[in-house]
């Protein structure tokens, strides 16, 4: 870990005007990014293609070895390749050096050897000074896979600052993340609509309440008047309420059992809100009335709905 973080040390030391030329050569750039390497720098090339596209820049890892057998086809002159090799000796990707100098794509190299073959011929040099490996044989890729990372990860933030990338389009990208589903889904796509939305007329009876109620199973039934607008709120606890007072439930109005003011969710308000409004509350809600700009009802969501979402 000391020897990786010194090499981290050395590597912000580096930093230099080739970083903030490579930042916008690709944020420039009018194609897509191609990653390449070999071994473990290969796999790195890989992390860092997928950290580009999932945050605003098209990107893809292309072997070198499947590229010297026609996958190099992917390239095209409005492209820019980063080549990540320590030694900056890859034979496998000095192999394409021919083709895409042909193909007109711009080079970068991220490489711990700046008069490497590679670096040579690149448009730029992006330099991860290694002086040596965490491995004890000074043999395995450690630090210097570390930096390359670490410079990947530092291109593609900057590159995020660059496009003002926010967070709904991150959420965009990851539909099946936590952040994604908070950002993405709204109470639309999770309500109870139709015949799985309890509801009532004001004018209707206890027993017909009592009948939708039981028949919905989500412990609650909005009151409606004629055009359909809110006006009440019946749940279990409101039931309870009134037998507990002793009074015989079925002699009653259905208005003088309901909430005439209940709390309520717009449709098109995000899901991870509807979820907000009923934790946060002082009596936390496990049901909510969904309506639309003009207090329309449109359906009904449960607790239940959204946790299983993953909100």
């Amino acid at each position: 870990m000391d020897l990786e973080g010194r090499t981290l040390a050395r590597l912000r030391a580096a930093v230099g005007p080739a970083y903030e030329k490579a930042v916008l050569l690709i944020y420039a750039c009018p194609g897509k990014v191609i990653l390449t390497g070999i071994g473990k720098s290969g796999i790195i090339a890989q992390k860092i293609a997928s950290t580009l596209v999932s945050t605003g820049t098209p990107a893809m890892f292309l072997h070198p070895s499947e590229a010297a057998h026609g996958d190099i086809g992917i390239a095209h002159k409005d492209d820019v390749i980063v080549a990540i090799t320590k030694s900056g000796e890859s034979d496998e990707i000095i192999a394409l050096l021919p083709s895409i100098r042909q193909i007109g794509a711009r080079l970068i190299t991220i490489t711990a050897e700046a008069e490497s073959t590679l670096s040579r011929h690149s448009d730029l040099v992006l330099l991860t000074p290694v002086e040596e490996e965490a491995c004890p044989l000074n043999m395995a890729p450690t630090c210097s896979t570390t930096a390359a990372l670490v410079v990947g990860d530092a291109l593609a933030m900057a590159l995020m600052k660059l496009r003002n990338f926010q967070p709904e389009e991150f959420a965009l990208y990851h539909p099946g993340g936590q952040l994604g589903k908070r950002l993405l889904l709204t109470v639309r796509d999770l309500m109870r609509t139709g015949a799985r939305n309890p509801a009532v007329n004001q004018k209707a009876t206890v027993q017909e309440m009592f009948s939708e109620l039981t028949a919905k199973h989500l412990g609650a039934v909005s009151v409606v008047d004629d055009t359909g607008k809110l006006v009440g709120f019946v749940t279990d606890y409101d039931i309870r309420r009134v037998v507990g007072e002793g009074k015989n439930i079925f002699d009653m109005k259905i208005r003088d059992i309901m909430n005439p003011n209940p709390v309520r969710v717009n449709v098109d308000e995000k899901a991870f809100q509807a979820l907000k409004i009923m934790e946060e509350r002082e009596k936390p809600l496990a049901v909510l009335p969904v309506v639309d700009a003009g207090s329309v009802v449109c359906g009904m969501i449960h607790l239940h709905d959204l946790i299983d979402k993953g909100l």
